[in-house]
């Protein structure tokens, strides 16, 4: 996406269903910020909330914590994200029954980086799930789970090409996806494109992009390049010169993401995933853009939670 002038959506016909991504708190002060973005962002209704699941499972008892939790004091829908890597099927099926019997009815299933890290060779566990596909068919056989999986506008970093990569995602599909989620991108022609090649190749299950609003553009890049996702010269530009200035580049990080979903909305997307970092002013704001509006208490005056955008 090049940079366009900020100005309202021309709107989209159909409603803006929005999900959100967070990740388990490591200590008590992060806790305190997590559930106070969950309580912020609630009341938007969103269609699901995710939470991760660290590298080799190292976040399990974290993450399922905080989907039970979830569970037990809000209204949301949990969507506990699950790998292949560093355990065996045995174990995997264990934590999934184990999300099934607290009450989750939705998994993002990923392979996984491998456990020597980012740009190393990966693995497969012996006796584990080899890949994406055969834990989602894994997942699919214990439960009336629904799964999600992930998709890359520009290709996953280890795939040989784009048609690869479609192949990869088509024997998910196979297998019992129901959702792919795209790694985010900042440039909405590729997700676009990418959409296009997609159902060229027949596969029809929702393309939903991926958001990352830009809290700090340098920890952002940098997560960019080990992603494998583009980051283009003109957002650089946005940021340059605001290391400093905290509150102006909040302001230009709203701005740059309200440009992405607008924009997105002007084309025909209604459907967005927010990866939120666990903080809830900026992603709040671009859905307030959206015209999703909290909902309001009983006994209010009525007014839809979906406002025209």
């Amino acid at each position: 996406m090049s940079p366009v002038s900020f100005r309202p959506s021309r709107h989209s016909s159909r409603p803006i269903r929005v999900s959100f991504e967070f990740f388990p708190p490591k200590t008590e002060q992060m806790e305190t910020v997590l559930w106070s973005s969950i309580e912020r962002l609630a009341p938007l209704r969103p269609n699901f909330v995710s939470v991760t699941y660290g590298a080799g499972g190292s976040t399990r008892e974290r993450t399922h914590n905080t989907l039970t939790r979830l569970l037990r004091e809000t209204d949301l829908k949990p969507a506990a994200h699950l790998t292949c890597v560093a355990a065996t099927r045995d174990e995997i099926d264990d934590v999934v029954r184990g999300y099934h019997e607290a009450g989750v009815r939705h998994i993002v299933a990923l392979r996984g980086d491998p456990v020597t890290g980012i740009g190393t060779q990966y693995q497969a566990h012996p006796g584990g799930y080899a890949q994406t596909c055969d834990l989602v068919a894994g997942i699919k056989k214990l439960g009336d789970f629904e799964v999600s999986v992930s998709a890359y506008p520009e290709k996953h970093p280890e795939a040989a090409s784009i048609e690869a990569d479609l192949d990869a995602l088509a024997t998910k599909v196979d297998a019992g996806a129901d959702r792919a989620i795209t790694q985010f991108f900042f440039d909405n022609d590729l997700y676009l494109r990418y959409l296009d090649r997609v159902r060229a190749r027949g596969i029809t299950i929702p393309i939903v992009p991926g958001i990352l609003p830009v809290q700090n553009f340098k920890l952002a890049k940098n997560f960019a390049e080990r992603a494998g996702a583009t980051v283009p010269e003109w957002l650089g530009a946005r940021f340059e010169g605001l290391d400093e200035d905290v509150d102006t580049r909040k302001l230009v990080a709203a701005a740059v993401a309200a440009e992405q979903v607008l924009d997105l909305v002007d084309r025909g997307v209604s459907e967005f995933h927010f990866y939120t970092m666990n903080r809830a002013d900026l992603v709040f704001a671009i859905c307030h853009l959206l015209g999703l509006r909290p909902e309001k208490p009983a006994g209010a005056t009525a007014e839809p939670t979906l406002a025209a955008a």
